[in-house]
């Protein structure tokens, strides 16, 4: 039996986290979710906050994952980490940004601190 979308996914996000701990990152929270909107990761780096967009893509033969943070995807994600930001209470500075995970060893392919 294959991997489902769900798992895959999930280990992308294990692989993306493992990658920001190496450089110095506090996980806060992975997969938070409301029933409106979902941050994949929560980390903290020194005084500023990271909600982490991971794409995961088996292979770059349909672009690669930042591919599809589109316009309407990234005001999605503004919208979560506003809603993050307002449920934590939190008061410091934060940023979106995003890791690509690539491959069936699941590689970080990339990795942008700030998409804004």
């Amino acid at each position: 039996m294959g991997q489902t979308n769900y798992s895959v996914g999930h280990e992308a996000e294990l692989r993306a986290a493992d990658y920001l701990k190496n450089l110095g990152y506090k996980i806060i929270e992975l997969n938070w979710k409301t029933r409106l909107c979902e941050v994949d990761i929560i980390a903290k780096k020194q005084a500023v906050m990271y909600l982490i967009e991971v794409k995961y893509r088996s292979s770059g033969r349909q672009g690669s994952g930042f591919d599809y943070i589109t316009p309407k995807k990234l005001e999605q994600m503004k919208f979560a980490a506003q809603c993050w930001v307002q449920d934590n209470m939190y008061r410091g500075d934060y940023e979106l940004a995003a890791i690509e995970v690539s491959g069936s060893d699941f590689t970080i392919t990339s990795f942008l601190p700030n998409i804004l």
